[in-house]
């Protein structure tokens, strides 16, 4: 699953990377500041750039909420959700069958544009988080769907069967997010998708030569150590792992 990441690029980056542009100008200082990493369980504000307006970036929830609540309904619901993981990922294999998801498939997909991302590796019951970053430094596309409660954007980052790179590291629940490379992000927000088209794009693999993953420290998973500092990025190598990675 993905309930952790981090997003340290400027607005300017994200702009130009996507051919898009900031909603609201004066959001910029507060997206501007990095963010080394973000637990979904908190649900964070992150940018997206949503199928309804895929010329811009827009803030949005970390955590989908069914779009038949109000804004006041918004926390509440996540404390109910937080036993079915709050809303923070979807199975890509659901998106047509599922209550929230079946609704925003077709016309309400988004991409989340982050800098990296965090999974867990099981070891002897211990867990070791790694992260998984882009080889050249550039920004990843990461797919999901989303509600609009209000003046409120809800998302959720899907999720499918993990390829060998994020089966080996992420091995106990085998998933990953779905990454989408250049051409597949300006595909997932056409208007002109049907169902097989949309299929085919979750279906796609990610060029694995593409990403770096490595360990990093243990205090990502703490609750009793901060761990939004730039740190939390760096390698840490365990001797627990050594003869694995």
């Amino acid at each position: 699953m993905c309930f952790h990441t981090s997003q340290t690029k400027k607005t300017t980056e994200l702009e130009n990377r996507f051919d898009v542009k900031l909603v609201d100008d004066s959001m910029r200082n507060y997206f501007d500041t990095p963010r080394y990493h973000m637990n979904g369980f908190s649900h964070p504000n992150m940018l997206v750039i949503p199928q309804e307006r895929s010329d811009v970036l827009a803030p949005g929830i970390w955590g989908i909420v069914p779009n038949n609540k109000t804004k006041d309904e918004i926390k509440p619901y996540f404390k109910e959700a937080v036993k079915y993981g709050g809303g923070l990922n979807g199975r890509s294999e659901k998106v047509f069958q599922h209550f929230i998801y079946r609704t925003s498939i077709m016309e309400n997909r988004c991409i989340i544009p982050v800098s990296g991302f965090y999974e867990p590796h099981d070891h002897k019951g211990g867990k070791f988080p790694f992260y998984f970053k882009d080889k050249d430094d550039m920004p990843i596309a990461l797919a999901g769907l989303y509600t609009v409660i209000d003046t409120f954007i809800t998302f959720t980052i899907l999720t499918k069967k993990a390829s060998p790179l994020f089966a080996k590291i992420h091995n106990k629940k085998n998933r990953q997010p779905v990454l989408l490379n250049q051409d597949n992000a300006h595909n997932w927000l056409s208007t002109d998708l049907n169902e097989s088209d949309i299929k085919e794009i979750l279906n796609v693999t990610y060029p694995e030569e593409k990403l770096e993953a490595y360990s990093v420290s243990r205090d990502l998973f703490s609750p009793k150590k901060e761990s939004n500092i730039p740190s939390i990025t760096d390698k840490v190598t365990y001797e627990e792992l050594a003869g694995i990675f």
